[in-house]
């Protein structure tokens, strides 16, 4: 199935873990009622809760998708290579992305999901213990053999994006991009939340806009909702262009009527080059607020005042 152009992922990581499957499923449906397609998840969510393994949350889209009979009107969108390797491991331990191994978590995730095939498969993280030219030899075929629609790269160095592409040949490459990106910036001298978390930088950007066969995911989009929690947002954002970016954002959502994470929402959608925001959510009134964020259009004065903003 086709991704449009100007969408959300619904972000299903608390899925089967935090978020219990009564309520992942109604979760889903309300998504898909209000015109979503675009399911996010990973062989690796989320083995840090609960006790779980990773895996969870791919089989709890796959009961929900059996029991709805609704596997063709979605995009699904999978990872590997961040799975630990055994029950209490982290990322230390994680999988990789040898041949083997990416050709043996993808059929894992096509048995927990009950499909033939997802529509996007990734490597999660960078593995530099393997070459790379077996990595993406692992990726091609599996794309040749129909198990994966298109090829995703999420948290890698752009040299390594553009290495792997060019290595690809002829054959199917990563046309899709997945990093952390929001309306507040971070400080580049602070830690990130996750260590596995690579941020959009402007050389990341650059390099989307010259290769027009690349799409661009944006992860924690809404800072895990720090916008309506500001006490909850990371170190890494507290300096001094965060207070100007956010009277900016209050004032353009003033405007426009609007939440502050629905303004975020309107600001990455329209963006250049735009990007597919990703939100995870684990109550209904946060797919509601995202997906009432497609209605939203800023315009041009309101756009150059949320850039300028803090700069």
């Amino acid at each position: 199935m086709t991704i449009p152009q100007r969408t959300i992922a619904l972000g299903t990581l608390p899925f089967g873990s935090s978020v219990d499957e009564a309520a992942s499923f109604a979760l889903l449906d309300r998504f898909t009622e209000l015109g979503g397609t675009v399911l996010d998840t990973a062989n690796a969510y989320a083995f840090w809760v609960n006790g779980t393994t990773g895996g969870e949350s791919e089989a709890v889209i796959g009961r929900w998708m059996a029991e709805r009979g609704n596997r063709d009107s979605l995009v699904l969108s999978t990872k590997c290579g961040a799975r630990p390797t055994g029950p209490g491991l982290d990322l230390e331990a994680s999988e990789g992305l040898g041949a083997k191994t990416v050709r043996a978590a993808l059929e894992d995730s096509l048995r927990r999901l009950g499909t033939d095939r997802v529509d996007v498969f990734w490597a999660h993280l960078e593995d530099r213990s393997v070459p790379l030219d077996e990595t993406v030899g692992a990726f091609a075929e599996l794309a040749e053999e129909g198990k994966a629609g298109e090829l995703g790269v999420s948290n890698h160095a752009v040299w390594r994006v553009e290495r792997a592409r060019a290595l690809a040949g002829d054959r199917p490459r990563y046309t899709h991009l997945q990093y952390r990106h929001s309306y507040l910036q971070p400080r580049a001298d602070l830690a990130l939340p996750s260590s596995a978390h690579v941020h959009v930088t402007d050389d990341l950007l650059d390099y989307v806009r010259a290769e027009d066969d690349t799409r661009l995911w944006v992860y924690s989009a809404l800072l895990s909702g720090g916008y309506s929690r500001p006490e909850t947002v990371p170190a890494a954002y507290d300096h001094p262009g965060t207070p100007p970016r956010l009277a900016a954002l209050a004032e353009v959502a003033g405007e426009l009527d609007a939440t502050l994470n629905q303004t975020v929402l309107a600001w990455l959608l329209d963006a250049e080059p735009g990007f597919l925001p990703i939100v995870g959510v684990s109550r209904i009134a946060q797919v509601e607020e995202a997906m009432g964020s497609l209605e939203l259009v800023l315009s041009e004065d309101q756009r150059a005042r949320l850039d300028a903003a803090g700069r």
